[in-house]
């Protein structure tokens, strides 16, 4: 009975050692495999940064529509009354 005791303990220990090895295994290769950018600045952002004008246009646009909109639509509504 305490050989069997002894056997499921260990048993108990060699899984989560395993489980804890696997998670960081897995962890350090995520981390190492998402690293990688080769194409240079400016590769991962979903919007063109070679010229500076073209930029300045689309980011006025962008954030001034979202900034712009709750005004317009508030006097949309005073408007209509």
């Amino acid at each position: 009975m305490v050989l069997h005791r002894l056997a499921c303990k260990l048993h108990k220990m060699a899984l989560t050692r395993l489980a804890v090895s696997l998670g960081r295994r897995s962890f350090s290769t995520s981390l190492a495999r998402t690293a990688g950018y080769g194409e240079g600045v400016g590769s991962n952002v979903p919007f063109q940064i070679k010229n500076k004008w073209r930029m300045l246009a689309v980011m006025t646009i962008f954030f001034g529509s979202g900034f712009g909109a709750p005004f317009v639509l508030v006097r949309h509504q005073l408007k209509k009354k």
